[in-house]
């Protein structure tokens, strides 16, 4: 069964509750579909059967809360609790995987919470490596507030709102605006995906380079 259509069969504050909870526990760093949801719910509030604002709001407390325990968690292991986790989840919680993570928080500091919630990766590491490295905790709340808000709440809306306007299109388009729909999402998609490649292969490239050279 898909995940729209077994929100589907859920009551409308089940629905919500189930995202928050979804969310929320990904944010403690176990690796599950929290974005996959929270679209679908999205798309469920497109089509009337849940409130979009209650949708936006239980998604922006899981994330938060998660994170919050996320770091707490990461604070209390430490490197100790990623050497466990690479060895039982290598895809998600590997040598490279937190390396690259622990990069962008040496880099960019709390800027990396903030946007580590639009980037799966990060989204499952941020709050329990924010502890795990000390970052001070009013920092990480801040910016892991704001992320939370930005990313549920924009995700929430957006989804939202393309839905509507779809099913408004489609229904005047038929499958003229099913195809075009669906083109237009190929296409995004692609883009997205060949400039976050460049942009990897770059930084890779930058990150390999001795030090000095040109």
């Amino acid at each position: 069964m898909h995940v729209d259509a077994l929100l589907q069969s859920i009551p409308p504050l089940w629905v919500c509750l189930i995202v928050g909870l979804v969310i929320g526990v990904e944010s403690l760093g176990i690796p599950l579909p929290g974005e996959i949801v929270l679209v679908s719910a999205a798309l469920l509030a497109a089509k009337g059967v849940v409130d979009p604002v209650w949708v936006g709001v239980c998604a922006s407390a899981g994330a938060i809360i998660g994170d919050s325990i996320g770091y707490a968690i990461g604070r209390k292991g430490g490197q100790p609790l990623f050497d466990r986790l690479g060895r039982r989840f290598p895809k998600h919680f590997g040598p490279e995987h937190i390396a690259r993570a622990a990069h962008y928080f040496h880099r960019y500091g709390m800027w990396t919470v903030f946007f580590g919630r639009f980037i799966a990766l990060l989204r499952i590491l941020a709050g329990p490596l924010a502890g795990a490295l000390h970052m001070p905790y009013w920092r990480f709340l801040v910016a892991n507030v704001l992320g939370g808000i930005v990313w549920a709440g924009g995700t929430t809306a957006a989804v939202y709102s393309v839905g509507r306007v779809a099913e408004q299109w489609l229904k005047g388009f038929s499958w003229v605006g099913l195809v075009a729909a669906v083109l237009f999402g190929l296409g995004t998609t692609v883009f997205i995906k060949r400039r976050a490649a460049r942009a990897a292969a770059a930084e890779k490239e930058e990150r390999g380079k001795p030090v000095g050279a040109a």
